[in-house]
């Protein structure tokens, strides 16, 4: 998959967290209350935002497998976790975290999941989740993933799934051309063929109802105002070379949106969460 840096996440972990839909977490936490200990694989995990996000609506006691093939961010996770935690231990090399009141064991694996999901998942595993992650990979890895999710009867649950949708205060006459040529970048191969981008929830909902699963779906949008501008131009900055590589849009055109959208006053980035439970 193309590389994401700790620092990238790091500035957008804020914006996720807040954004993250609690109706659909909260059905999360009550599917899994009774459960002693909760076991959960996150897939392409980062710098270990996604546990970060929802550990604490969880269960008192947790141990999530965090599946990342980067080693930077491997690194990057056990130092981020170790500091968020009120206490952090190694034993082994895992983490043992103890937070406002959850006590938190945390393995890191480094893992391909090009081919597939299979060597992430455990015997012990109750849920699979992942943040930011499935617009990345392509329908055929999607169908593939549903079907092996299914076949252990696990529960799914993912965050922040980019859905097409954008709106930026003020607008701009190239806004729709730009956007368009964005997609036709984002549907390049991140390392599992061409991305779903947009369509990635459509397809993950499909594939689990298809296995008999109740599937719920929620918007969980970024608002970003006032107090976001080094994301806002981040994002903007990174649209634009992304629109530059696809030659979609001409020179002069592009320029204008780019010194219009790193100064503006708002945007809406469409995701979506999703929750998969078998039927």
């Amino acid at each position: 998959m193309s590389g994401f840096s700790a620092q990238w996440l790091d500035l957008r972990e804020g914006v996720d967290h807040r954004a993250t839909n609690a109706a659909l977490r909260s059905k999360l936490a009550a599917h899994f209350a009774s459960l002693d200990v909760l076991n959960i694989v996150d897939l392409g995990a980062g710098s270990g935002s996604n546990l970060r996000g929802i550990a604490p609506y969880l269960n008192a006691r947790q141990h999530w497998r965090l599946a990342e093939y980067d080693p930077a961010l491997i690194a990057a996770a056990r130092q981020r976790l170790s500091q968020w935690a009120d206490t952090a231990q190694d034993i082994d090399g895992n983490l043992r975290l103890q937070k406002a009141g959850k006590d938190i064991t945390v393995e890191f694996a480094q893992v391909n999941l090009s081919a597939g999901v299979e060597d992430a998942l455990t015997p012990q595993t109750h849920l699979v989740t992942a943040a930011a992650f499935f617009d990345l990979v392509s329908k055929p890895w999607l169908d593939k993933f549903c079907a092996a999710i299914a076949q252990c009867g696990l529960t799914f649950y993912t965050v922040l799934t980019y859905d097409g949708r954008e709106e930026w205060t003020p607008p701009h006459e190239a806004d729709a051309d730009m956007l368009a040529a964005f997609h036709a970048h984002q549907a390049g191969d991140k390392g599992f063929g061409p991305a779903a981008g947009p369509q990635a929830t459509g397809v993950l909902r499909k594939g689990f109802e298809a296995a008999g699963y109740r599937v719920e779906t929620a918007a969980s949008d970024w608002r970003l105002g006032a107090n976001d501008p080094g994301l806002i131009r981040d994002l903007a900055q990174g649209s634009a070379n992304a629109v530059v590589e696809t030659g979609k849009v001409e020179t002069q055109r592009l320029a204008s949106w780019r010194a219009v959208r790193l100064n503006a006053s708002s945007c809406l980035i469409g995701h979506q969460d999703l929750l998969a439970v078998a039927g």
